[in-house]
């Protein structure tokens, strides 16, 4: 940020000198990254990853500011409300599909009230057991023994309507099975929970419990990717052992207000486009399960509208009650 004691005059020489050298410089001078997600999230972390090359991208300091709340709306509605300059965009899961689904009213449409940049990566979701709870080491065992208990296992979940709430609902859905959802305020206490033996299976992001999986902590049933992924090849997918159509899709996703100029949006995706593919950010979110994919803007608006579509069907079958 310009300091205060700045003249006008050298403010204004300062600008056309940027202005001169091919830098766009907006009034507030810095790219701001609005996050509906907690500090230390894994979206957020993935966001401090790239944040760095972005501001290189963008010839401007690149700012974070974290709005978490109410599932995501606060900081969602905040960026919805933003001026569609390109100067204000955000790092978003594809948790942000499901919401129309769940929610019985937003102060926003998805997609319509955004306009995608790209889908930048795809993070594997992987289903893990207590081992001290639950005896089976593959998913041909565990659904046998979900359907053998008839309700008696518990699994958690970040919140009701989450992505990990419905990918153990299709997982149980695929097994003609039930047990009891428990939904915590956030992966951080359910992973906990879990590790502790208070809940006894869960569908977390493969970031967020490697490492308690490496240590056997957890026991990992199986990825719902449909690929196995670098960061941990001996995890098998649900697809691959024995039910083909298993899978559930985790992607992270660049946006921005609705109205973008195409140029704005040009600009955005180079920098975007740039920033993911700095050697240090791919092998960082490769350790970490997430996969690099940088699509065009056009295909990430079909994402949001097909994942946008296969939630609702989802939902609809395992009669979750919008909120």
């Amino acid at each position: 940020m310009l300091k205060a004691s700045l003249t006008r005059r050298k403010f204004v020489a300062a600008t056309m000198i940027a202005v001169a050298s091919g830098k766009t410089i907006a009034q507030s001078n810095h790219v701001r990254f609005i996050m509906p997600n907690a500090t230390g999230s894994a979206v957020d972390g993935v966001m401090r990853l790239a944040q760095k090359h972005l501001s290189t991208a963008f010839a401007a300091p690149v700012v974070v500011e974290n709005m978490p709340g109410a599932g995501g709306i606060v900081g969602l509605q905040a960026l919805a409300r933003a001026a569609p300059d390109g100067n204000t965009l955000s790092l978003l899961s594809s948790n942000v599909v499901i919401l129309p689904s769940v929610m019985k009213s937003m102060p926003f449409k998805i997609p319509e009230d955004f306009t995608p940049i790209a889908i930048v990566g795809d993070g594997a979701l992987v289903l893990v057991v207590n081992p001290k709870k639950v005896e089976a080491t593959n998913s041909q065992e565990f659904m046998a023994l979900l359907r053998k208990r008839k309700g008696e296992l518990n699994y958690g979940s970040g919140g009701s309507g989450t992505t990990l709430h419905l990918a153990s609902e299709l997982y149980l859905s695929t097994a003609e099975a039930n047990a009891k959802h428990i939904p915590y305020k956030g992966v951080g206490p359910m992973v906990t929970d879990l590790l502790s033996g208070a809940i006894d299976f869960a569908s977390p992001s493969l970031l967020s419990v490697l490492p308690h999986i490496r240590s056997g902590a957890l026991r990992a049933i199986g990825l719902y990717s449909p690929e196995r992924v670098s960061a941990a090849p001996e995890i098998a997918t649900l697809a691959e052992q024995n039910s083909p159509g298993l899978k559930f899709d985790g992607w992270l996703a660049v946006v921005g207000p609705k109205s973008m100029s195409a140029s704005a949006i040009a600009k955005a995706h180079s920098a975007v486009a740039y920033a993911f593919k700095q050697p240090d950010v791919v092998a960082a979110m490769d350790a970490s399960g997430i996969s690099i994919r940088i699509t065009t803007p056009a295909q990430a608006t079909e994402e949001f509208i097909r994942g946008k579509e296969k939630t609702a069907i989802l939902v609809k079958k395992i009669g979750l009650e919008p909120q």
